[in-house]
C-alpha cells in the first residue's frame, strides 16, 4: 500500500500529515516514540497555546459532528473499493491510524487489549471514576398513593400477629393479647382503605383470618373462653374462609375446659364431619377426645366404642392405657386382658439402644455415636419408652387385684404377658410392685418374701430389692437386719444412693455420726440430685455440733425443694441455735405462708418475738397457735400469764381452766385459776374455786391457806374448820420431813461404819423406813367416795407451788419448761426426718 498525504486547511500542524501504515510493517511500533505535544517545557513557545489562555477561544464548546449529507467540509468518506481516509476531530483530536510526527500507528480491528501510554490532552488517570463524587440517592416512592399505604398497612399487620406469637411464646399472655387485638384494629383500618380506594375485591382473605385465628387463640390462653367462642364463631360462619371448619376442635377444646362435655362432643363431632378420611390422623386425634369426654361424663361404653376403633385403625399406648381403664370400670375381666396384651404390643417405633454402643475401634464411628448419643431424638426416644413403661406398670396394677382371684396371681399373669413381650425388663419392677402391695395392705411378712426372692437374681434388682428391705427393717426397728440388707444392696450396686443412705441410717441410730455423715457424701457423690442424702446430712453436722456446714446443707436443699416446711424449719432452727433470731423469724414467716395452720410453727414465732421483747407480736402468734391447737400446756401457760401481767386477770381464768381439764391430777392450774377470781374480786367463786380444789385434793397446804385467808376476809363461820384441818396437814407434813431428814442421816451413818457394823445398821435403817412409811399411811385420811385418789404425795407439789398472784408473783416463762423443738427433732430425727428409700 502506497502512503498519500491529506492536507487539512484551519488544523493544527501537527496533524497535516497522516500516512497509511503498509501492512508488512510492525504492528507496535511507534508506541514509545517521544511526542513534542506533551512537553509541558515548550508550552511557553506554542502560539497556539499561548492564543487559546489569552483570549476565550480554549472556552469555546467543541464542534458538533455532522451527519453524513449534511453540509461538512473537508471530510473525505472511504468506501471499500477504495483507500479509507482518515478524519480529523473538531479539536485535532488523533484519529486511529493516523500518523503522529511519522510515527505510524497500526489500522486493525483485532489487536490487544492493554493501556497506552498516550494521554488524552486536559484528562487524568481515574479508571474507577472516582473524581466524580458520589452518586446521588435514589428516588423514592411517595407513599401517598393508595397502594403504598396498603402495603404498609399489611407489613403492620404482620409485624403485630408475630410480635403477638412471640410474646405467647416468653409466657407474657397479656402482652400477646394486647398485640392481637391491636393487629385486629389495623387489619379493620386495612380494609377500610381498600374501600377508599375502590379496590374492596382484592381484600386479603389469609390476613384477616391469620387475626382472628390469632385473636381467639391468645382469648384462649388467657381464659377469656366467651370472647375466644365468638371470635372462632365469626371464622367459622364465614364461608369465604377454606376449612374453617376444622376451628370446631379448638371451640370444642374450651367447652371441654369448661366442663361443658355435651356441648363439646358435639363441637367435636361437626369437626369430623369437616375433616375428608385423608387426614387420618386428625381424625383419630377427634375420636380420642371424644372418648376421653365420654370418661368424663361416665358414659365408658360409648368411649369404648371410640377406643376400639382407634385400637383397630391406629393403635397407640394412650388410647390403649385409656381402653384398660374403661374396661376397670365396666369390670369386664377379659377385655381387660385382652386391652392389656395389646397395649404390650403397640409399636413404639423408636430405635433399638445397641446402636449407640461403640461396635468396634473405628474412631470415626465413635464419635458419630457419641455426638448422637444424647442428642434431642435420643431424648425423644426415651421419653417415649419411659411413656409406655409407664402405662404399661399403671395398668398392671389397676387391673392384677381385678382380673383374678386375688392380686397376687394378677401380678403373676401381667408378668407372664410382660415377659413374652418387648419389655421384658419391667417383669422384675412388677414383682417389686407385688411386694409393696403387700406393703400398702399391711402385710409385711408377704413383702418381705417377695423381696427375698430377688436375692440371687441380677444386681440390679437385687440391689432395688434389698433396700426396700432394709427400709422395712428399719420401720420396724429391727436395724440389725436394716444394716444387713443395705449392706447386701450396697455390694450388689455400689452406686445406689438409696442404699447407701439407708446404710447411713442405720449408723446413725447408733450414733456413729461421723460414719453416716460419710456414707450421705458418697450418696451425694454418686447422686448429686439425692435430696434425701443432702437432708440428713444436714441433720448428721446438726448433731456434731456444725452449725455452719449444715446451714450450707439445708440453703442448698432449699434451692432444689422450693417451698419445703421441713427445710424452712430447719433453717429456721439453726439460725435460732446461731443466735440470729431475726434470721430465724424471716423463716418461719415463709414457713407460715407454706404451711398457715401449723401451730408449733405459730408458737415458735410467738416464742422468739417474746424473746425479743415484742410481747403484742408475741400474743398475737401464740393466740394464732391457741385458736388452731387450744391443748398445748406451754402456749396455754403462756397466754395466761400474759393476761394476768396486763390485769386482766379475768381473761386468763378460761386459759388455767382449759389446762386444769387437759391435766386434772395438776392441782396448780387449778390454784392459779382461783387466784384470779380472786384478783379480779369474785370473791364468792374464789371460795367455790378453793373448796373445790380442797374435794379433790384434800392435803394441799396453799389451798387450806387461801380458804383460812378467804373464810377471814369475808367473815365466814368455817375460817376454823379449815384453820384446824391446816394445822394438822402442816403437823402432818413436818412428820413426814422429819422421818425423811432421819432416813437420810441414818443412811449417811450407816455407809461410814464397818461392813459387819453397816451391815446390822443397815438392816435397822431399812426397818426403820419401812415403818416410816406405814406410819405415814395410818396418818394419811382416805378420800371420800366423791374425791379421786391422789397416789402421788403432794409434798413436791407443795414445795414447788406458789400463788402467782401473791406479792412473791414470778411470771412463768416458756423457758422455764425448756423442751424446744431441738429436743422434738431428736427424737424424731429417725422418723419423720431421717429419710430413709
Amino acid at each position: 500500500m502506497g502512503a498519500s498525504t491529506v492536507s487539512l486547511p484551519g488544523k493544527l500542524t501537527v496533524m497535516e500529515h497522516v500516512h497509511l501504515v503498509a501492512e508488512e510493517d510492525d504492528l507496535y511500533s511507534g508506541y514509545n516514540d517521544y511526542n513534542p505535544t506533551f512537553d509541558a517545557e515548550e508550552l511557553d513557545n506554542d502560539a497556539a497555546f499561548q492564543q487559546a489562555v489569552r483570549t476565550s477561544h480554549g472556552r469555546r464548546p467543541p464542534m458538533t459532528a455532522k451527519f453524513p449529507g449534511t453540509a461538512i467540509g473537508g471530510r473525505t468518506l472511504g468506501t471499500s473499493f477504495g483507500s479509507r481516509i482518515p478524519i480529523a476531530s473538531s479539536l485535532g483530536r488523533p484519529m486511529t491510524g493516523a500518523v503522529q510526527d511519522g510515527a505510524a500507528r497500526p489500522m486493525t480491528a483485532v489487536r490487544a487489549a492493554g493501556y497506552s501510554s498516550v494521554v488524552i490532552r486536559g484528562s487524568t488517570f481515574d479508571p474507577l471514576g472516582q473524581s466524580k463524587g458520589p452518586a446521588p440517592p435514589l428516588e423514592g416512592k411517595g407513599e401517598d398513593t393508595p397502594d403504598e399505604k396498603v402495603k404498609i398497612l399489611e407489613k403492620k399487620v404482620n409485624d403485630l400477629i408475630e410480635e403477638s406469637c412471640m410474646a405467647h411464646s416468653r409466657g407474657d399472655l397479656q402482652m400477646s393479647l394486647d398485640k392481637a387485638k391491636e393487629a385486629g384494629r389495623k387489619e379493620r383500618a386495612l380494609v377500610r382503605q381498600r374501600e377508599q380506594s375502590g379496590n374492596a375485591d382484592n381484600i386479603n382473605l389469609d390476613l384477616t383470618y391469620s387475626v382472628l385465628f390469632n385473636l381467639a387463640t391468645q382469648y384462649a390462653n388467657n381464659d377469656m373462653n366467651t370472647e375466644a367462642l365468638n371470635t372462632y364463631q365469626v371464622i367459622v360462619k364465614n364461608k369465604m374462609f377454606s376449612n374453617a371448619g376444622r376451628l370446631k376442635v379448638n371451640m370444642a377444646n374450651i367447652y371441654f375446659k369448661q366442663k361443658n362435655y355435651p356441648k363439646a362432643i358435639k363441637f367435636y363431632r361437626m369437626a369430623l364431619d369437616q375433616i375428608s378420611n385423608a387426614h387420618k390422623e386428625m381424625r383419630i386425634k377427634i375420636m380420642q377426645n371424644i372418648g376421653v369426654v365420654f370418661i368424663r361424663m361416665g358414659q365408658y361404653s360409648d368411649a369404648i366404642i371410640s377406643f376400639e376403633h382407634i385400637m383397630s385403625e391406629s393403635p397407640n399406648l394412650k388410647t390403649g392405657f385409656n381402653l384398660i381403664v374403661c374396661y376397670y370400670a365396666t369390670g369386664d375381666r377379659e377385655r381387660m386382658k385382652k386391652a392389656f396384651q395389646k397395649l404390650t404390643c403397640v409399636p413404639l417405633g423408636i430405635d433399638e439402644e445397641d446402636k449407640y454402643i461403640p461396635a468396634n475401634d473405628d474412631p470415626h464411628n465413635n464419635l458419630v455415636i457419641e455426638a448422637i448419643k444424647n442428642d434431642k431424638l435420643h431424648q425423644m426416644e426415651r421419653e417415649r419408652k419411659a411413656l409406655a413403661e409407664k402405662f404399661i406398670m399403671t395398668s398392671a396394677k389397676l387391673i392384677a387385684p381385678a382380673i383374678e382371684t386375688s392380686f397376687a396371681a394378677g401380678f403373676d399373669w401381667c408378668v407372664d404377658v410382660v415377659k413374652s413381650s418387648q419389655y421384658v425388663e419391667l417383669a422384675n419392677d412388677l414383682e417389686i410392685n407385688k411386694a409393696i402391695t403387700y406393703l400398702r395392705q399391711r402385710d409385711f411378712n408377704q413383702a418381705v418374701e417377695t423381696l427375698k426372692t430377688f436375692e440371687k437374681k441380677d444386681s440390679r434388682v437385687k440391689s432395688a430389692a434389698a433396700t426396700n428391705l432394709s427400709f422395712l427393717y428399719f420401720l420396724e426397728k429391727d436395724f440389725d437386719q436394716a444394716e444387713r440388707y443395705a449392706d447386701l444392696a450396697m455390694a450388689a450396686d455400689r452406686y445406689n444412693p438409696a442404699a447407701l443412705i439407708n446404710k447411713g441410717n442405720t449408723v446413725f441410730v447408733k450414733k456413729d455420726h461421723e460414719k453416716a455423715a460419710e456414707f450421705y457424701k458418697e450418696a451425694l457423690r454418686n447422686d448429686s440430685s439425692c435430696t434425701e442424702a443432702l437432708y440428713n446430712l444436714g441433720l448428721t453436722y446438726k448433731c456434731l455440733g456444725r452449725l455452719e456446714e449444715s446451714l450450707d446443707c439445708f440453703l442448698k436443699l432449699n434451692a432444689i425443694l422450693r417451698n419445703s416446711s421441713q427445710v424452712m424449719w430447719q433453717l429456721a432452727n439453726l439460725y435460732e441455735m446461731l443466735e440470729d433470731p431475726q434470721q430465724a423469724i424471716e423463716w418461719l414467716m415463709q414457713l407460715i405462708s407454706v404451711t398457715p395452720t401449723d401451730p408449733k410453727v405459730l408458737a415458735k414465732l410467738g416464742d422468739l418475738y417474746d424473746s425479743e421483747g415484742d410481747k403484742s407480736q408475741a400474743f398475737q402468734y401464740y393466740y394464732e397457735s391457741f385458736r388452731y391447737f387450744p391443748s398445748n400446756i406451754e402456749v396455754i401457760e403462756w397466754l395466761g400469764a400474759y393476761f394476768i401481767d396486763t390485769q386482766f386477770s379475768e381473761k386468763a381464768v378460761q386459759y388455767f381452766e382449759r389446762a386444769s381439764l387437759i391435766q386434772p391430777t395438776e392441782v396448780k392450774w387449778q390454784l392459779i385459776a382461783a387466784s384470779c377470781y380472786r384478783r379480779s374480786g369474785n370473791y364468792q367463786k374464789s371460795l367455790e374455786t378453793y373448796k373445790d380444789i380442797h374435794r379433790k385434793f384434800p392435803e394441799n397446804v396453799e389451798c387450806l391457806r387461801f380458804l383460812v385467808r378467804l373464810c377471814t376476809d369475808m367473815g365466814l363461820k368455817e375460817v376454823q374448820e379449815y384453820a384446824t384441818k391446816l394445822k394438822k396437814v402442816e403437823k402432818m407434813k413436818e412428820i413426814r420431813e422429819q422421818r425423811a431428814r432421819s432416813a437420810r442421816e441414818g443412811s449417811a451413818r450407816g455407809s461410814r461404819r464397818e461392813s459387819s457394823a453397816g451391815s446390822d445398821s443397815g438392816h435397822s435403817s431399812h426397818g426403820t423406813s419401812v415403818k416410816g412409811e406405814r406410819l405415814s399411811a395410818k396418818m394419811r385420811p382416805l378420800p371420800g367416795s366423791h374425791e379421786p385418789y391422789e397416789a402421788s404425795s403432794q409434798r413436791d407439789i407443795d414445795a414447788s407451788y406458789v400463788d402467782p398472784l401473791g406479792p412473791q408473783i414470778e411470771r412463768p416463762k416458756t423457758a422455764a419448761k425448756k423442751r424446744t423443738e431441738d429436743d422434738d427433732f431428736a427424737d424424731e430425727e429417725l422418723g419423720d426426718d431421717l429419710l430413709p428409700e
